[in-house]
């Protein structure tokens, strides 16, 4: 059986906590045996890291654009102190969440942007890659990194143009792949997945959120107390639809985004059987 890395799971959320371990559990009997868990908040920056530690993960530290709103002053100190204690830690492999969001409607742009530039800044100080976020905001974030200096890491579930996506190929990062590729309808994100280069390629599951078409529940069913909680043991059926798109063979499939992964996230060699 092939093995897999989920690089973006938040296996800290709350739908998890009744049966965190089971999830862990499925997971790993389906030959997941490595979850990247990135941070959204400060306020959960040390439980994030010793889930991982916990259950033998990885890590990265990171304020998620969605929150940086109602984090504290001192929130951007808070992670330059983190990272710097935690910098020998071999399961800290990223900065992120990290990121910009302009499908949301309220968000403070500015605010966003100034977040995102202390923290890139910040990963570039410690030698980091990042965990990007981004929608409705690729070319801005372009042009953060253009400046930044950050040395790679992912542009977790891309949803951007072609032309976009090859620019942050062109800095270095490679492109997440999740549940949104497995709908016939998410023409843009499928062609993506069939055509990048081989190497830009990395999976994800984004567990809870972005659930493959068989977990995918509608707006009156989420209503009605129908759940669609995403696990990353569901990412083995996800790369079926790589592998389907690209003409490979699922061990193929499996080897290249693990080989993709671990360009990216140089620590998570030490990880990796």
């Amino acid at each position: 059986m092939p093995t897999w890395i989920d690089t973006h799971c938040h296996l800290d959320a709350p739908e998890f906590d009744a049966d965190r371990d089971a999830v862990l559990a499925r997971a790993a009997a389906q030959g997941v045996t490595r979850l990247v868990l990135p941070a959204v908040a400060s306020a959960g920056f040390d439980a994030v890291r010793a889930l991982a530690h916990r259950t033998g993960q990885v890590y990265a530290l990171g304020l998620h654009p969605l929150y940086v709103q109602h984090e504290p002053a001192d929130a951007i100190a808070q992670l330059a102190d983190a990272l710097a204690r935690h910098h020998d830690d071999p399961r800290l492999v990223a900065v992120g969440e990290i990121g910009l969001d302009g499908f949301v409607a309220g968000l403070d742009m500015a605010l966003q942007r100034r977040v995102l530039a202390d923290q890139l800044a910040l990963a570039r100080e410690a030698g980091l890659p990042v965990l990007l976020h981004g929608r409705r905001a690729a070319d801005l974030l372009l042009a953060h990194l253009r400046r930044s200096g950050v040395c790679g890491g992912i542009a977790h579930a891309f949803n951007g143009s072609a032309t976009q996506a090859q620019a942050f190929v062109d800095l270095g990062f490679r492109l997440g792949f999740g549940g949104a590729m497995t709908f016939d309808r998410a023409l843009q994100i499928r062609r993506l997945a069939q055509t990048l280069p081989a190497e830009a390629i990395v999976l994800e599951t984004d567990a809870p959120d972005i659930p493959p078409h068989w977990l995918y529940r509608s707006a009156a069913e989420r209503a009605a107390g129908l759940a669609s909680r995403n696990e990353p043991a569901e990412l083995p059926r996800i790369a079926q639809t790589l592998a389907a798109l690209r003409g490979l063979s699922l061990d193929a499939v499996a080897a290249l985004t693990t080989a993709n992964a671990v360009a990216a996230l140089p620590r998570l060699a030490r990880w990796v059987a």
